[in-house]
């Protein structure tokens, strides 16, 4: 099937007793045998559920996964998959992360012995490696600076010296980029954002290539207890129905707003892949199919930073990303907090970035919003 109809229908289950052409919602703690050591496949929800089940199918079929597992935020994939770690293992991260990534591996996972190393670009990853290097996260495009890093590449050398490669592929979601067909071993989502796609609900999704890494990351979710809920998972059902439409429509108004920030005054820079003055235009055309919706840009001033937030209206002043609704979010007070000073500015989230994700609205009218917001006559 293609794309589109993967969307709609993936593996789901007929509800031979009732029809229903919607997953049922299962909401149930626990199951009942029909006898002494038999099943009916499902024994408790903290294990699996049915809802759970056939989303946790779909999203293995979008990404071309051998299995994949659904749990109740992305920072919840995080942490399990970090469990597959001990002290002493060494872990190769791309520098620019989501700051709620970079709290966990500095707050949580330094000390207790599990050390990191960052890398700015793909040329920066190999000489990163260690002898104790157990695996290589990435996030590609990167939150916020929207840098590639060539996911192709990356696996080459994590091949060579027998380590993971983890891809975060939030931004793009396999509509535009396969990571497991580049080589990666494990696939990345905060389902809250463009899976879900409506702002209301919270997710996140490992995609893996291989029996045994998946049947250690189940034992996992199931002891820890970190599975999506059968209500939210209902929810990623149907978010994920319109998935490609909404991705199509996301991208073409990113693409004009991108252009148009890129010859605004106000505005000292724009990052996003689409652009082919972006560093990476020519890898990212090359490794993905779409550049996505999210667009980082930097105003002339820090004051028009505080006016832009304060005046957007279509446009709102929050943080996540993905929706439906256009989103601006300040990523130094924001998304990016923990990360030190120092470390903020070299990879350029300074009081000046922006980050914006656009949705489904029309494009004239998020322009306008623009517009009126970065209208620097009172600054």
């Amino acid at each position: 099937m293609d794309f589109e109809t993967l969307c709609v229908h993936g593996k789901k289950k007929i509800d031979e007793a009732t029809g229903a052409i919607a997953t049922p919602i299962y909401q149930t703690a626990t199951f009942s045998h029909p006898g002494l050591s038999e099943t009916t496949g499902y024994d408790y929800t903290r294990q699996q559920n049915p809802t759970r089940e056939q989303l946790e199918y779909l999203i293995a079929d979008l990404e071309e996964a051998d299995e994949a597992l659904a749990f109740s935020s992305g920072m919840a994939a995080v942490s399990a998959l970090m469990e597959l770690f001990r002290p002493g293992d060494h872990i190769v991260a791309s520098g620019d992360l989501y700051g709620g990534t970079y709290r966990l591996f500095d707050r949580i996972l330094e000390p207790k012995g599990i050390c990191f190393s960052y890398a700015a670009r793909t040329g920066d990853v190999g000489r990163e490696v260690r002898p104790e290097t157990k695996a290589i996260y990435i996030e590609t495009p990167t939150n916020p600076m929207m840098n590639i890093f060539d996911i192709a590449e990356i696996a080459r050398i994590a091949k060579d010296r027998g380590i993971l490669l983890i891809v975060d592929n939030t931004f793009l979601t396999p509509y535009f980029q396969k990571p497991l067909l580049l080589g990666a071993d494990i696939v990345l989502h905060s389902g809250s954002k463009y899976l879900g796609g409506h702002n209301d609900t919270i997710a996140g999704f490992l995609a893996v290539r291989g029996a045994a890494a998946a049947e250690k990351l189940r034992f996992i979710a199931k002891t820890t207890g970190s599975g999506l809920a059968p209500f939210d998972s209902f929810l990623l059902i149907r978010g994920i129905k319109t998935l490609a439409l909404r991705l199509e429509r996301q991208q073409e108004s990113a693409l004009r707003i991108a252009a148009w920030l890129s010859e605004h005054p106000s505005v000292s820079g724009v990052h996003y892949p689409g652009l082919a003055a972006h560093p990476d235009y020519a890898l990212s055309s090359r490794q993905a199919t779409g550049y996505g919706a999210m667009i980082a840009f930097s105003v002339t001033s820090a004051g028009l930073v505080k006016q832009a937030l304060e005046r957007v209206n279509i446009i709102r002043y929050a943080e996540s990303l993905g929706g439906t609704e256009s989103l601006i979010t300040y990523p130094m007070l924001q998304t990016h907090a923990d990360i030190p000073e120092k470390d903020r500015l070299a990879i350029g989230i300074d009081d000046r970035l922006l980050r914006l994700s656009v949705g489904i609205e029309s494009a004239d009218d998020l322009i306008a919003d623009l517009a009126q917001a970065l209208n620097d006559d009172e600054i």
